[in-house]
């Protein structure tokens, strides 16, 4: 897609990209408009920033994850503006934005992009980055939230962090990326396909705690029923395999389950779906307990799907069945086993 004029709205809220040094270590500490700064703007392109956070982003709370939705719903609530770039902290990258897709009902895209190396670096990715976030915005209509990285366009949903260093950070590892950016274009190669977008939370909704529990060898579910006990509303179980633990977890999962708990079923596996193939504490056991498998999402995003299937509301049965809805929107389980032995 060619690039086309626009006004475009930077969101900043610190990451890697407006980070520097800080005497032991990298912080994020420069306003957006030294980020923006940095990068050439594509022609016929007109930018703004808002400074909304400078934290790195494992430090970002769910709090301050709502405060950015309710930001970009304000800031497209103009109709003067064409698209807006979100840069971000790669950390938690994948769950804000994800986050955002799942509540987002405009044509007009939201860009998430971020940088591997701090402001300022000779060789720093985030001026490039910054340039072709800024020229998505401009030139796509109707593909939701995505992440721009390397020259590389993906979509939020099933987008994670593959690389701790490498600047070719984020890739989709069950499916294929939206497109590409080069020689001053946007080419569209996939068009996602997205749930009907959730009505945006109450302003003062109470935040649920949601927790995350890995199985591995010699494990058993005491983190599990810990996290129930402190109050928990929802747990990620981050299983082996394509979902699989053991039959203590399925009892755990069960009286869990019993208590109004959403348990959301992911593995550690980098790709494809879980799925129920095993029994004796694997997927079917822990389906049948009332676990709700992730398909190809993994923990951040299952987390992320979570809570907003509890900020909907309703009782567990109602939590439950928006938690399948917004799952559903990506690829059916089935349809990923059948692609995965192809």
């Amino acid at each position: 897609m060619e690039a086309q004029t626009g006004r475009i709205v930077v969101i900043s809220t610190g990451g890697t990209i407006a980070s520097r040094w800080q005497g032991t270590g990298f912080a994020a500490d420069a306003p957006g408009r030294e980020v923006l700064a940095s990068a050439a703007i594509p022609q016929g392109i007109t930018s703004e920033v808002v400074d909304l956070f400078n934290v790195n982003s494992p430090r970002l709370t769910s709090a301050q994850q709502l405060t950015l939705l309710r930001t970009v719903h304000e800031v497209l609530a103009d109709p003067g503006v064409d698209g807006i770039v979100v840069t971000h902290g790669t950390d938690t990258l994948e769950e804000s934005a994800f986050l955002l897709d799942l509540y987002h009902h405009d044509p007009r895209p939201v860009v998430f992009t971020g940088a591997q190396k701090p402001l300022g670096a000779t060789d720093g990715d985030g001026p490039g980055n910054l340039y072709d976030a800024l020229l998505t915005a401009a030139s796509v209509r109707d593909l939701g939230v995505l992440v721009v990285f390397d020259g590389k366009v993906h979509a939020a949903r099933g987008t994670v962090k593959t690389q701790t260093l490498a600047a070719d950070a984020f890739a989709d590892p069950s499916g294929p990326r939206v497109g590409k950016v080069g020689f001053g274009k946007v080419s569209v190669l996939h068009r996602p396909e997205r749930p009907a977008p959730l009505p945006l939370p109450a302003a003062a909704v109470s935040l649920p705690r949601i927790d995350m529990v890995m199985h591995h060898v010699d494990a058993d579910p005491l983190l599990l029923e810990t996290a129930v006990h402190a109050g928990a509303q929802g747990v990620v179980l981050v299983a082996t395999g394509a979902g699989n633990a053991t039959p203590e977890f399925v009892a755990a999962v069960a009286d869990a389950v019993d208590r109004g708990v959403l348990v959301a079923l992911t593995t550690r596996v980098q790709a494809g779906p879980v799925t129920e193939i095993y029994t004796h504490g694997g997927a079917v056991d822990l389906a049948a307990a009332g676990a709700v498998l992730t398909g190809t999402l993994r923990a951040g995003q299952a987390r992320t799907a979570l809570l907003a299937a509890l900020l909907a509301g309703g009782d567990a049965a109602e939590r439950t069945a928006e938690l399948r809805r917004i799952l559903a929107g990506g690829e059916e389980p089935a349809a990923a086993v059948d692609r995965a032995a192809a």
